[in-house]
């Protein structure tokens, strides 16, 4: 016997702890990465505190365009994100290239490796949430922020790779081609949103 198909009173339900846990959580990291990137002088740490940021930001509209989905708010919402999608590329953009150019070189950062690694599974785990739930709700700005959440999770994953490769093996340029690798997927993204 088959589960029924859950109401779309559920589904909203789903969608609004699905954003509240996404918030929580970027609520507590950005907290965690402003120490750790200040305290190790990481360009990767920096950047991916300012997509926590975002993140913070797309799950507060998504939240907001949940409690009243019309095609308007979809719309200013989905620019909304695309807004802070291109604000993090370009500050990623000049951030990078200072570092690179001047080598610059950063500090190793423990709590920024295990934070990264914990936040990779957390936010891979809430973007499929979100991808289901926001299919089933037929939802494009939920499933467009399903898809930031994805990215958080990717660019975690790049993030905790520059912050390993430079503790393990003194690569120092690690840690702003990883703020580089986040400029690649904000561009994806912001693009994805303008076209999608």
């Amino acid at each position: 016997m088959t589960d029924p198909e859950p109401t779309s009173q559920t589904l909203l339900r789903r969608g609004f702890a699905l954003e509240y846990a996404t918030l929580g959580w970027n609520v507590v990291g950005l907290a965690v990465l402003a120490v750790t990137a200040i305290s190790a002088r990481s360009v990767a740490l920096a950047g991916f505190g300012l997509d926590s940021l975002i993140e913070i930001g797309a799950s507060i509209v998504v939240i907001w365009e949940l409690a009243g989905a019309d095609e308007r708010r979809q719309r200013q919402a989905l620019r909304l994100i695309g807004v802070a999608f291109a604000l993090l590329g370009i500050y990623l953009t000049i951030q990078s290239t200072v570092v690179l150019v001047t080598g610059f070189r950063p500090g190793h950062s423990p709590v920024g490796i295990v934070w990264t690694a914990i936040t990779a599974v957390a936010m891979f785990g809430l973007a499929a949430g979100k991808a289901r739930t926001g299919a089933a709700l037929d939802n494009p700005v939920l499933t467009a922020e399903g898809r930031v959440t994805l990215v958080d999770g990717i660019l975690a994953a790049a993030v905790l790779a520059g912050l390993v490769l430079n503790a393990a093996l003194g690569w120092w340029w690690a840690d702003p081609a990883a703020g580089y690798l986040l400029v690649f997927y904000a561009a994806r993204e912001v693009r994805a949103i303008i076209h999608g």
